[in-house]
């Protein structure tokens, strides 16, 4: 059998990414230290300390101005921002902190050195990896087996995850098979022709996409076999969609379902639960304290712009389906729902000027570190919603009540990685966010949906 491509997988990607992006600030300035007079940045033996600020600075902002999401990544011009916007608030912290990092030097021109240093290597190794790691010789290029019915589905799932991850064809495993697919793009071929495509198209991997592992033809299933018992990578759809897009597809997951969840330990982990919640309280507290410090002007805003009573409260239900009053700044006019319970949507006409502002910089929220503190939430977790839409959401989406095993949180893993919730749609793409969060709840997640948080803030994406 023919070689395969030269492929990264995501995960592999994002590594490189990371890696190279330090590399290349290191060797820049390294050689700046011994080309110009530039001793700002000069890393001993003793003062290591400095190099690992830098990466762990240059590694956070770099995550908050989305310079590792891989489909920005694959174009120099939707990742320009982000880099400056990372080298500049990576050197104002590095200037800042200077119990961890060297002392202000006495020429002003050396902080400039340092950072056009910083600044010229992460766009020369942006150029590098979308000129050189973005050519269709790094693509990953797979074969999908499955029904006729399920591969445009898949195409769309896939389309958005990795640029570099490209469907070459279709091979249908029904036994009745019907006619041929016309899919833009997509080619499909007949089962006997499996190993001939890996061979012509150098196939990376094939993806068995298959509502119904009986529907699969026994010829398909012998090449299957063999081309496993050789070491060809074959893969079941619902995970490598899982691995791709970091939610469950549960319009995927059937009768079987037990083995598509097999649900984090953290969520019975004493001590991940103990700090957990210690955390909740900590931030609470400061949360709390924020919001006193900018009620003034919660207050006059509200006057202005938003005339009428300042809080709101509204049933949710919590974990375990226990109903609770979720405390907010109110954001519409008053008697929005005069007509019983609509969903709110992007650009909905009945909140304020005010609101839309609160809304967007997620002030609005700030009143719910007070049901974190009180236990009924958490910072990180899905959102709590209505009763009345739980009900009927629960009657249309599988697995839809599986999101009350754990506490509703003030942000979430669905709500830094999609829009808002205004349809079933919206809500099914949530609710795989959702349970992704609790198959995989832990404390990089966490870590991962803080930060991803503080991004949405900065560039205003609350809706």
């Amino acid at each position: 059998m023919a070689k395969s491509s030269i492929h990264f997988n995501i995960s592999e990607r994002k590594i490189l990414l990371r890696v190279f992006d330090i590399v290349f600030i290191l060797f820049a300035l390294y050689l700046v230290g011994n080309t110009f007079a530039f001793d700002y940045f000069i890393l001993t033996t003793e003062k290591w300390a400095w190099g690992i600020i830098l990466i762990l600075y240059i590694s956070v902002f770099g995550t908050i101005f989305e310079i590792y999401d891989l489909q920005k990544s694959s174009k120099i011009e939707s990742i320009a921002a982000g880099l400056v916007l990372t080298s500049s608030i990576t050197v104002l912290f590095y200037l800042l902190t200077p119990f961890f990092t060297p002392v202000l030097p006495d020429n002003r021109l050396q902080i400039l050195f340092f950072y056009f240093s910083i600044l010229f290597a992460l766009f020369l190794w942006r150029i590098c990896y979308v000129t050189f790691f973005g050519t269709p010789r790094f693509y990953k290029k797979v074969l999908i087996i499955g029904e006729t019915s399920n591969i445009e589905t898949i195409m769309e799932a896939f389309k958005g995850a990795d640029p570099n991850y490209k469907i070459i064809g279709f091979v249908n495993c029904e036994l009745n098979t019907q006619e041929a697919i016309k899919f833009r793009g997509i080619k499909e071929y007949q089962p006997n022709q499996i190993r001939e495509v890996i061979n012509q198209q150098k196939i990376s991997e094939i993806v068995v996409a298959s509502y119904n592992s009986e529907n699969i033809t026994s010829e398909i299933y012998y090449t299957l076999i063999k081309l496993l018992e050789e070491g060809f990578p074959i893969n079941e759809y619902t995970q490598v969609y899982e691995d791709m897009t970091n939610r469950v597809p549960v319009q995927f997951v059937g009768k079987d379902f037990y083995k598509y969840f097999p649900f984090s330990r953290s969520n019975q982990n004493k001590l991940y639960l103990f700090f957990h919640r210690l955390f909740d309280i900590l931030i609470a507290i400061i949360g709390i304290l924020i919001g006193t410090s900018v009620l003034p002007i919660i207050l006059i805003g509200n006057l202005l712009g938003n005339r009428g009573p300042l809080l709101y409260s509204q049933d949710r239900i919590g974990k375990n389906g226990k109903i609770f009053k979720i405390i907010k700044f109110r954001t519409m006019i008053k008697n929005a729902e005069k007509s019983g319970a609509v969903w709110a949507k992007k650009g909905d006409i009945r909140i304020t000027p005010f609101g839309k502002f609160m809304r967007h910089s997620r002030l609005d929220e700030f009143p719910q570190f007070i049901n974190i503190l009180k236990g009924e939430m958490s910072l990180i977790g899905p959102r709590p919603e209505r009763p009345f839409f739980v009900k009927e959401l629960a009657q249309m989406l599988p697995f839809y009540e599986t999101r009350h095993i754990v506490k509703p949180g003030l942000t979430g893993w669905a709500q830094v990685k999609t829009r808002y919730g205004a349809s079933i749609d919206d809500s099914l793409l949530k609710l795989q966010y959702d349970l992704y969060y609790i198959k995989h709840r832990g404390f990089f997640i966490d870590m991962n949906i803080i930060i991803k948080t503080l991004s949405t803030m900065i560039f205003f994406r609350g809706q």
